[in-house]
């Protein structure tokens, strides 16, 4: 699953730590979302989602060659 998280954070001027705080996760786990090493949760994913202004089919997209 592929995913636009860096970019938008970095638009919104949010560190991963943030980021992290406001879903409740940790930043390690924002991290590995971002370098597409972890499938967020359906709840974490809308979570992410609204954070960051926009929709979870906007934030991700299906990624191609198995992963």
């Amino acid at each position: 699953m592929e995913n636009s998280i860096r970019e938008r954070r970095k638009e919104r001027g949010i560190s991963q730590e943030e980021l992290a705080g406001k879903c409740g996760v940790s930043r390690q786990t924002v991290n590995a979302i971002e370098n597409n090493k972890y499938d967020p949760t359906l709840a974490l994913a809308f979570h992410l989602a609204q954070e960051l202004g926009t929709t979870v089919d906007g934030l991700f997209k299906p990624g191609w060659g198995g992963k």
